[in-house]
């Protein structure tokens, strides 16, 4: 490889590095970016997207009891409008035993299930249950 051809590779190897770990495009964040250029559109599958995202969320997706879930509204997170939707539900502890009631908040991007809040006190203040057999009946 002549001198020149090395120089040009080594100039552009910076270049393509920064495109593998540039922006992830329209997809807004939570804690940073854009809205996709916009409003967020509301979840239509979000009973679907949430149930996927549980079962990886939980440790044991099985025996789920006494589960219930508000239809999604948008909140402000990080200073920006999602939907979120929040879920009471009581989970099977790994040695079998159910303790208590635990209520968790779904965020959606771009209309799909973005992650899991633990931490829902202002989230899902005022949301109105509704049962959610779907959720007690996963399996692995």
């Amino acid at each position: 490889m002549g001198r020149l051809a090395r120089c040009a590779v080594i100039l552009a190897l910076p270049l393509a590095l920064a495109a593998c770990f540039g922006s992830d495009g329209d997809r807004p964040t939570l804690l940073g970016g854009t809205q996709a250029g916009g409003p967020q559109p509301f979840p239509d599958n979000f009973r679907g997207n949430t149930l996927a995202l549980m079962r990886s969320y939980l440790n044991n997706p099985v025996g789920v009891r006494d589960a219930s879930m508000a239809d999604p509204v948008q909140r402000e997170v990080g200073g920006r409008q999602f939907y979120v939707s929040c879920l009471h539900f009581t989970p099977r502890e790994t040695d079998g035993s159910y303790k208590g009631m635990r209520e968790r908040a779904v965020i959606f991007v771009n209309g799909r299930s973005d992650r899991v809040v633990d931490r829902t006190s202002e989230l899902c203040a005022g949301a109105v249950y509704a049962p959610f057999p779907e959720l007690e009946k996963m399996t692995r």
